[in-house]
């Protein structure tokens, strides 16, 4: 699901605020592929 989530965030289909509000569980995971992707830039706190 993480994977998922973060590829439509990638692809700026999904805010990245409006998905770990709502899947906060998946957090780590979603930053840790941004991260690994070059899409740092779009984690925001």
């Amino acid at each position: 699901m993480a994977g998922y989530l973060a590829m439509r965030i990638e692809k700026g289909k999904l805010d990245y605020t409006a998905v770990v509000t709502k899947y906060p569980q998946f957090k780590a995971d979603i930053d840790e592929i941004l991260i690994n992707d070059g899409y740092a830039d779009l984690i925001t706190e």
